[in-house]
């Protein structure tokens, strides 16, 4: 799915997403550990596709990532 995509769904409907996406990434784990997964990139790239739905369900939040709480306390002293 494209960023663009993500970012113009609901929130609610992000998380629905998401509980998909953890629910395809532990199918593709048991499937890798019994060796049945017939295209292991398929698990890094469902990886890489949970964090930027989980990075657009933050930015939506309005919650800082963990960057920019290191900026915000190291300007803060």
């Amino acid at each position: 799915m494209e960023l663009d995509e993500l970012r113009q769904m609901a929130p609610a409907d992000l998380r629905i997403k998401e509980k998909e996406m953890r629910e395809e990434l532990f199918r593709f784990r048991l499937k890798l550990r019994t060796n049945q997964l017939e295209n292991p990139s398929n698990y890094k790239k469902s990886r890489r596709e949970l964090a930027r739905l989980l990075t657009v369900i933050r930015q939506k939040e309005g919650k800082p990532g963990k960057a920019e709480k290191e900026t915000s306390n190291a300007a803060a002293n």
